[in-house]
């Protein structure tokens, strides 16, 4: 925390800044204006005559407003853009009903895959059973609709031997038939669960696959993407389940009873029929709108429980603003904004049921009411009546389908588009096509081994390998807007090479790290990193490989395949705030280059039940050998060499759990990220400001940790220390959008020159 006191000859306003700014997810107006409600600034400040730390200030008129925007701009190229949660809700009242087409192919394309898996012949077994069971309890129904005839013929004979006979029968069926209806059920919810359990896993390799999450997140390409995992998938396998399970039972009933009904009175059956068609062409009149009023409610339900979230992840930062205040308007905003869109969709299903109830009710007398005149004259009994009646009943469930579930199917059908875009948008990021630049920076990974180059004697030349990076003519551009960040950059790493990037605050400087990373492609050029495959240290070393027959006029290494994995190819990223899994201490220590060790398999082993497809191959992915996992005395010196030994005393134990990013401080998580770096032992290190928490002791410890571990790092920082610890300064300045002229220029750090550069 920075405390820093303006002091003039009016009253004094302590602002007290948070190490990690809180951003609201506002726009840029309602940015600004949390700002000024919860610290009191005027659009402009007054004189500052000195500040207390001793530095001084010559600005007279000094604009908060524009001095935000720019702060604002510069956030925006140092950094992604923000996920807003969904917070795009212009034309949302307009959004657009998808047609039949569109969602039946949705559907297809989101259903169909479970069907075809490696998980497919117990799913079809199981979805056998259930159709198997829900003709059974057809059956059943066929027969109370029978029961039913001789039970009240029996009462309106007064024959109390037949009555009493009909009676056993109708509990003896009872019993029998109820457990196969409820057995139906449960197997139904069942298979719900296991094709659910697939989907998920599905969804989400494929949402944490080449970075798909961190493109839909940076670009705001879809809204609440976690929602439509958890909620929209659990509601799609449910209901898709069932409604099959409905259209099979209609079908059968269907069948089953018209013969039934049409043996009683024929023209009962055309009643049906018009009364049926009317009714489905009414109803889907009335409720036009419900799609797409489901659709928006899945959506800004999504916004405030997002708003709501952001509140408990940023709670110190909210906290040191003061914005308690502007966190409820902005909460309330979203809340009202689900409150308005939920009245008008009970509106529009008020004046559904208006009709259906009617619909409904109406059907207990229908049959009645056509078919009294048959038995008023003696042609029929009875209990004619009442199987007619059942009859009516059950055909007529199934031609009014969309009348009785319409509501529902609303509902599912914004589901269907939701998962559709989701799945779409997934489709695409495998395919290559969420970035839409022609040109793309193009990243490459060598192996080092088959790098190597011979002299005309045979002996290997070294200096190849030595080489760690390689930058070719890199322009670096936003994804987004397009800015050029870096224009032409030409860099060549050698090990033990320690570049310092410096620069102004958006100048590019992270964002040449997002580009090395992997990140962000939107430019052109060429990064080459020069590794070990697989990181082995099994592999044999560069006086092992045998001589290779290399064309010394050929310049081009072997490109490396599989899917690409930065931690096992020996190049490892700390961010300014590292990430805190959520398990133990243990686990934030063997992240993420263990991974199969981060997650625990179950509370208690494997249960009964436990599905084979949940269960990850921890191997899968990886491109090579895994060195072995560090022992607990490793853990536990790791922490020493970063000076965090005193909390295994403060939490008990390496496998004690918390949560870690509020329990520790910054300073914490990032020597504690510092350690996980010593145990991956990786090649290449980039750090973005890992360091600006520390203290400057703690600092200079643990870059000569790192130095000593032989690692080749590339740091991005503000702190004039870092100049101790780096040979080499590559100073980015913003780029001048009138001129073509290159925006960096790269030079020694030495004692010589350190003096000029800190004074630039």
């Amino acid at each position: 925390m920075t405390a820093t006191i303006l002091v003039d000859t009016k009253p004094f306003t302590l602002f007290i800044t948070p190490k990690k700014p809180y951003y609201t997810t506002a726009d840029n107006f309602h940015l600004l204006q949390f700002s000024k409600q919860n610290h009191n600034y005027s659009s402009t400040m007054p004189p500052l005559k000195r500040r207390v730390k001793g530095y001084y200030s010559s600005s007279k008129n000094w604009n908060f407003k524009n001095s935000f925007r720019s702060a604002a701009a510069s956030s925006a190229t140092e950094s992604p853009q923000l996920d807003k949660g969904s917070n795009n809700n212009n034309g949302d009242g307009q959004r657009k009903v998808p047609g039949l087409n569109t969602l039946f192919r949705r559907f297809w394309k989101v259903a169909a895959p479970y069907w075809f898996s490696e998980d497919k012949e117990p799913a079809r077994l199981q979805l056998a059973a259930v159709f198997a069971l829900t003709l059974g309890t057809t059956g059943i129904s066929v027969g109370f609709n029978f029961l039913g005839r001789d039970f009240y013929n029996a009462l309106a004979n007064k024959d109390q031997e037949q009555f009493t006979k009909q009676l056993v029968y109708y509990l003896g069926a009872f019993a029998g038939g109820i457990p196969l209806f409820v057995l139906r059920d449960y197997a139904r919810e069942i298979l719900a669960l296991r094709w659910r359990s697939w989907m998920t896993k599905f969804y989400m390799e494929r949402y944490l696959k080449n970075q798909t999450f961190y493109k839909i997140q940076s670009q705001s390409i879809i809204d609440n993407p976690d929602q439509r995992i958890v909620d929209d998938l659990s509601s799609f396998t449910g209901t898709a389940l069932s409604f099959s399970l409905t259209l099979f039972n209609a079908a059968v009933d269907l069948i089953s009873f018209s013969n039934i009904l049409y043996g009683i009175y024929p023209p009962l059956f055309v009643v049906l029929l018009a009364y049926s068609i009317g009714g489905t062409a009414i109803s889907v009149f009335l409720g036009r709108e419900l799609v797409t009023l489901n659709f928006l409610q899945e959506k800004k339900e999504a916004d405030f429980r997002y708003g709501l979230v952001r509140v408990r992840e940023n709670a110190e930062s909210i906290a040191f603003f003061g914005g308690e205040e502007n966190e409820i308007q902005l909460l309330l905003q979203r809340f009202k904004s689900a409150f308005e869109n939920l009245s008008r969709l009970l509106i529009s299903s008020r004046n559904l049921e208006f009709f259906t109830s009617g619909y409904r009710y109406l059907i207990q007398i229908l049959p009645a009411a056509v078919v009294a005149p048959m038995y008023f004259s003696g042609k029929i009994e009875f209990g004619v009546i009442n199987q007619s009646v059942s009859a009516f009943n059950h055909i007529l469930g199934d031609f009014s389908l969309i009348v009785y579930q319409f509501q529902a199917i609303s509902a599912f059908s914004a589901v269907i588009d939701r998962l559709g875009e989701f799945d779409d948008v997934l489709d695409s990021s495998s395919s290559k096509c969420i970035s839409s630049s022609v040109e793309e920076i193009s990243l490459t990974y060598c192996d080092e081994r088959s790098s190597l180059l011979l002299e005309s004697n045979g002996s290997i030349l070294m200096d190849r390998c030595q080489k760690v990076l390689d930058l070719e003519n890199l322009t670096l551009q936003t994804p987004t807007s397009k800015a050029i960040l870096i224009r032409d950059l030409s860099l060549v790493i050698n090990k033990k090479d320690h570049l310092l990037v410096t620069g102004p605050s958006g100048s590019g400087k992270t964002s040449l790290l997002r580009a090395l990373a992997g990140l962000w492609n939107t430019g052109q050029g060429k990064i080459t990193f020069y590794v070990n495959e697989g990181n082995d240290p099994r592999a044999p070393t560069s006086s092992e490989v045998p001589a290779l027959k290399v064309n010394t006029a050929d310049d081009t290494a072997e490109e490396l395949e599989g899917p690409i994995n930065r931690n096992d190819r020996g190049i490892f990223f700390l961010p300014q705030r590292p990430y805190m899994v959520l398990g133990t201490l243990r686990q934030q220590l063997l992240y993420p280059t263990w991974a199969d060790d981060v997650i625990p398999t179950s509370d208690g082993g494997n249960p009964a039940g436990s599905l084979p497809f949940l269960m990850r191959d921890s191997s899968s992915g990886t491109s090579g050998g895994k060195r072995s996992k560090p022992t607990t005395d490793d853990l536990i010196q790791v922490l020493e060499d970063v000076r965090l030994g005193y909390i295994l005393s403060r939490f008990g134990s390496l496998d004690s759990t918390h949560e870690w990013s509020s329990v520790l401080s910054l300073g914490e998580q990032q020597r504690l990220a510092f350690a996980r770096l010593l145990l991956s032992k990786p090649k290449v290190v980039l750090l973005d400001e890992s360091t600006s928490a520390l203290d400057e002791a703690n600092e200079e410890h643990l870059y000569r940790q790192i130095e000593a571990a032989g690692m080749t790092y590339i740091s991005v920082g503000h702190r004039r220390t870092l100049y101790d610890h780096h040979n080499t300064n590559l100073h980015i300045t913003t780029v001048d959008p009138s001129s073509n002229e290159r925006n960096w220029h790269v030079e020694p750090i030495s004692r010589d020159s350190l003096y000029k550069i800190l004074n630039r």
